[in-house]
Order: structure tokens, then sequence, then C-alpha cells
């Protein structure tokens, strides 16, 4: 009689910890919704969404046509994000997930993407811009609250002697650059935050 119930038992533990996950994760529509706020506000109609499903996999949500992919918040990470990208760039994103996803750190995923940027294996535009919406979501409205938009412009390899931009914003707001030399050197735009 107990080895019968052992495997009953650990179907329903099973079973409840799906159900803890799902109720984490926000419908699809709730996902569109919210990831298409990081895309300028005349394209969000006709762009790609990616969020998660149940089991917490990316999968696409809304096929689009303008060549935009939004990214849903991550209901496994603290806080709220969605960023919005161009589809030339999916190819790294794709890539830093599936390592992520293996549990690696972020220097492993850096050094990896690094690498296989070089060695013309990843992928990596010339150029390309991210759009980051951050905000604190209320638990009790489900409405997001202080809402916060950064930009980010990759542009491989650059340094701030090739670019003229600095390492650090040189006023509120200005722009800087970040992992000078490597794939990921890109350009940040911090708007200052409204008081």
């Amino acid at each position: 009689m107990v080895r019968v119930m052992r495997p009953v038992l650990l179907s329903l533990l099973m079973l409840g910890s799906v159900g803890l996950l799902t109720a984490q994760v926000p419908d699809a529509e709730t996902q569109i919704a919210r990831a298409i706020l990081a895309a300028p506000e005349e394209e969000r109609d006709d762009c790609t969404v990616m969020g998660y499903d149940e089991t917490g996999a990316v999968v696409t949500l809304r096929e689009g046509s303008n060549g935009l992919i939004c990214l849903a918040d991550d209901p496994t990470r603290d806080g709220f994000s969605v960023a919005c990208y161009k589809a030339e760039l999916e190819p790294y994103m794709a890539r830093g997930r599936a390592l992520r996803s293996e549990g690696k750190s972020f220097r492993e995923v850096f050094d990896t993407r690094e690498a296989e940027v070089k060695a013309g294996t990843l992928p990596m535009p010339d150029k390309s811009n991210l759009t980051v919406l951050t905000a604190e979501l209320n638990e009790n409205t489900g409405e997001l609250e202080n809402t916060y938009v950064r930009y980010v412009i990759y542009i491989p390899f650059a340094t701030p002697e090739t670019t003229g931009i600095p390492l650090r914003p040189v006023s509120p707001g200005g722009p800087w650059i970040m992992d000078p030399g490597t794939h990921r050197a890109h350009i940040m735009i911090n708007p200052p935050r409204s008081e």
C-alpha cells in the first residue's frame, strides 16, 4: 500500500508545483500588452512578441511584420523588465537565453558569446538597438507604476577612442559606452528619472 501511495503523492506534489508556476506566468494577452510598452508607440501593433509559457519556456506569443521583437517580463526574475529590439539581434539574444538556461554564469555567457562572435559562428549586427522598460508591478491592481525607459545601442568592439563616447556620462542622461572593445560594446543612454 505504501508503494502505491508514494507515486500518487509524488504526482500530486508535481502537479502542485506546476500550478504554482502557472500562477506566476501572466496570460499571453497580458504579456503582450506589457511587452510592447518598450516599443515606439507607432510600431506596437506590428511587432513580434515573445514571452513565457506555463513551463517557463520562451515562446512566440504573437507574430509580427515590422522586424521588431518585444520580449515579455521573465516571471522567474525579480523586478519587472521588458525589452524591444530589431530581429537581426535575435540570434545573439537567443544564444544568451540558451546559455543561461544551462546554468551558465554572466561571465560564462559573456565569454562564450565573445568567442562565437569573433569566430563568426554567432551573428552580431554591426549596430543595433535595444529599448528596455522597467517598472514596479502593483500586485493588487496589476498596473505598472514608476515606468522608466533606457536605451542600448550595440556597436561591437567599439571604444571611446573609436567613437568619442566616454566611459561614463558627462552629464545626467548623457551617453556612455559600456563593455568597450568587446562584442558587447554598447552605448547606454539613461535619461534622468522624473521626480
